[in-house]
């Protein structure tokens, strides 16, 4: 059974998202039972395999790719659904829909939809989408060549991208935590670094410990990180933390609200291009994944995906 104008659903998920994606997998597939939809399922096996199985499948004309997993899981799924270098969707105008599992997935946060399986099936099952923005980065990959590819929530560069190069060592059954303890264990290795951010608006040069371009609003585990970020008005919030790694640490709180914004050592501007260049090699990351080192270029891809409400 179909959904009456998406067609045949696919449903990738990465069972080894952190603990939970077969349970919240079941529960999902029993929904939209209920709602009248068998869903295909792929499951992935090794890194790029979402990417993969998604390119495949809308270049062969599939429309309904549901990614059930955390944020890294969506990260893979889009890069399968936007030719990054071309700007422009692959296939028939395909629809993303997001069902967060295992370590978790921020990106629905935004839209209010990290809710159970059973509820986010009715939103799957339902007529209502929209169309939302997608970063776009250029910058060296980890394998030292140059990289183009597209992040659907926020990435970073500086103590974020350390973060993550430290997380993805740690084991995925950890979920969220392992977000957390790579904080921890990065902390007393990274000091601030002289930065340069060209945006639409001039150009910054400071002593920074992360800088953030973030389409959607929150990050690590319910972070308000971009309260003032729409991932759909085709513009980046970015931000440059001026403070050291411990003042990122202690406003932890002001994360939570998003009131960080009023912190004399942050600065924000929305734009829809920036570049930022580091003294020495600082890392990047996207929806949590290692993407490599800066210099980093980054622009907004405006309303190019669908996106299941």
């Amino acid at each position: 059974m179909e959904h009456p104008t998406l067609g045949r659903m696919l449903a990738i998920v990465n069972p080894r998202a952190g603990n939970g994606s077969e349970a919240v997998l079941s529960r999902l597939i029993e929904a939209l039972r209920t709602q009248g939809i068998i869903p295909e399922v792929a499951r992935t096996a090794s890194a790029g395999d979402a990417t993969r199985i998604a390119r495949e499948a809308v270049e062969s004309g599939r429309r309904f790719i549901v990614a059930v997993g955390g944020d890294g899981t969506v990260h893979e799924v889009v890069n399968g659904m936007v030719d990054a270098e071309q700007g422009s969707v692959r296939g028939d105008d395909p629809v993303l829909g997001v069902v967060s599992a295992g370590s978790g997935c921020d990106l629905v946060r935004t839209f209010g939809l990290d809710r159970s399986p059973e509820v986010i099936a009715r939103h799957l099952a339902g007529p209502a989408t929209t169309r939302i923005d997608l970063g776009r980065v250029r910058l060296t990959g980890t394998d030292g060549r140059a990289r183009t590819c597209v992040f659907a929530n926020i990435a970073e560069v500086g103590f974020g991208g350390a973060v993550a190069r430290t997380a993805r060592r740690l084991p995925a059954r950890l979920g969220e935590r392992r977000y957390r303890l790579g904080i921890i264990a990065a902390w007393g290795g990274f000091r601030r670094v002289g930065m340069t951010i060209v945006h639409d608006g001039g150009t910054y040069e400071e002593q920074l410990c992360n800088v953030v371009v973030a389409n959607g609003q929150f990050f690590g585990g319910g972070l308000k990180v971009a309260p003032r970020s729409l991932p759909d008005d085709g513009r980046m919030d970015v931000q440059a933390w001026g403070g050291t790694v411990t003042d990122v640490l202690r406003a932890g709180r002001q994360l939570r609200d998003g009131s960080h914004l009023q912190r004399t050592d942050v600065r924000s501007w929305p734009s829809v291009r920036v570049t930022v260049e580091a003294d020495r090699q600082v890392a990047v990351e996207a929806d949590g994944e290692l993407l490599g080192t800066a210099p980093a270029s980054f622009d907004t891809l405006h309303r190019v995906l669908a996106f299941k409400l």
